[in-house]
């Protein structure tokens, strides 16, 4: 397999306080890759250093080969990083449609499509995004990085205090895409969802990776050791 995005030892600090040490992971073409870790770990500083959204004090960011590390944010996504972000972040004042447009790059995933994926925001199109329930926030943060057209999707915590019906929805939808062959980077903290869904983990602990592997391999000491409360 060929690596899609590799971090190769990053070192990010917010002012003096260090973040993340020597972080170094990768995620493969049509890989589905779990970032998991206790709160507070680096998993978000992680995604947002892939998505060259934090400087770098040292380490390389490569996305299919190229080393990225001094792009701006939004010439890494025009390359084909798709986020959606912790909290879902939709514009509030505008509508679903105005949402969904608003980065979108020509390609696979259009309107029609993501209508097609998500028939409630078809059923919203009009509505400004702050009417929307948290459910729906979370489809359409997802459509709008769809809209990109993606070569790798990243979501943060993409379920987050989603009631269980939407989360099975949510966790359907994602399943869907990496069946369709979407490489994807994912932040979540259900084990019992995340693990059958990815076809690698890797564990932060205190801003380092503490562990990588599959998910066969994650035994209980481990998740006690790094994942427990």
């Amino acid at each position: 397999m060929n690596a899609l995005l590799e971090l190769e030892d990053l070192q990010v600090f917010y002012g003096a306080s260090q973040a993340l040490f020597g972080v170094t992971m990768r995620v493969e073409e049509g890989q589905a890759v779990a970032l998991m870790g206790r709160n507070g770990m680096g998993k978000s500083t992680t995604i947002a250093s892939a998505c060259r959204m934090l400087p770098l004090r040292s380490g390389a960011v490569r996305f299919a080969g190229r080393d990225i590390s001094a792009l701006p944010s939004f010439r890494a996504a025009r390359l084909g990083l798709g986020l959606v972000p912790e909290g879902r972040r939709c514009f509030p004042n505008l509508t679903v449609t105005e949402n969904l447009i608003a980065a979108a790059r020509p390609g696979y995933w259009d309107l029609a499509r993501v209508h097609a994926f998500f028939p409630r925001l078809a059923e919203r199109a009009d509505q400004y995004a702050l009417t929307l329930s948290g459910g729906e926030q979370q489809m359409l943060a997802i459509g709008r990085a769809l809209m990109t057209n993606p070569r790798l999707l990243l979501l943060d915590e993409a379920t987050e205090g989603l009631a269980p019906v939407i989360r099975r929805e949510i966790w359907a939808a994602i399943t869907r895409l990496k069946s369709e062959g979407l490489s994807i980077l994912l932040v979540d903290k259900t084990l019992s969802e995340i693990l059958p869904f990815a076809d690698h983990c890797v564990i932060l602990e205190r801003g380092a990776v503490a562990w990588q592997g599959a998910p066969d391999a994650l035994t209980e000491d481990l998740t006690t050791s790094y994942l427990g409360v």
